[in-house]
């Protein structure tokens, strides 16, 4: 579901200290591939504790957040000023979600209008994608924003685009 008014921003600057080296460049990937799978043309992917250089990141944007450290809100903001003056919506995606699910995606774009801010649930938790109007842009906290309310859209029937934080926590597809 491709729109010129909906930007997207992939957040893969942190550190990973708990994985204990750059998981961005085993999981982002299959992130990518799914924001495809959707249609989604304008990515932004922000790097910041490692480079992506390296990384095959053919149709999209990379952006460096030099102030990461400050929290995912620090990327988040650089990433939106990455988007074209056009972009009323951003849709967010984490690095570390391999097992994104591209309907999913296109759920919470199809619900952007409900509220400034719409967010994924899988079984009850909050998760990703989440999508966030343009009025709230310049009031990212450091923490994210997971630290906003937002409006949450039932996609338990679709697979948990996980959150992998340690190397057991690897699908098996990546070890």
């Amino acid at each position: 579901m491709a729109d010129g008014n909906v930007g997207t921003v992939v957040l893969a600057a942190g550190a990973a200290s708990r994985f204990g080296g750059p998981k961005q460049k085993l999981l982002l990937p299959s992130v990518l591939a799914a924001a495809r799978s959707a249609g989604l043309t304008d990515v932004v992917v922000v790097e910041g504790a490692h480079s992506l250089a390296d990384l095959d990141l053919a149709g999209t944007r990379l952006v460096q957040c030099s102030d990461w450290a400050v929290g995912p809100g620090a990327s988040l903001r650089a990433g939106l000023a990455a988007l074209p003056d056009v972009a009323e919506m951003a849709l967010v995606l984490l690095a570390d979600g391999p097992h994104l699910d591209p309907r999913a995606i296109d759920r919470i774009l199809a619900h952007r209008g409900d509220a400034p801010l719409v967010a994924a649930t899988y079984n009850g938790s909050r998760s990703h994608p989440l999508a966030a109007h343009r009025s709230l842009w310049s009031a990212i906290p450091d923490e994210g924003l997971r630290a906003l309310n937002a409006t949450l859209i039932d996609c338990s029937d679709l697979d948990d685009p996980g959150d992998i934080d340690t190397p057991d926590l690897l699908p098996e597809s990546l070890r």
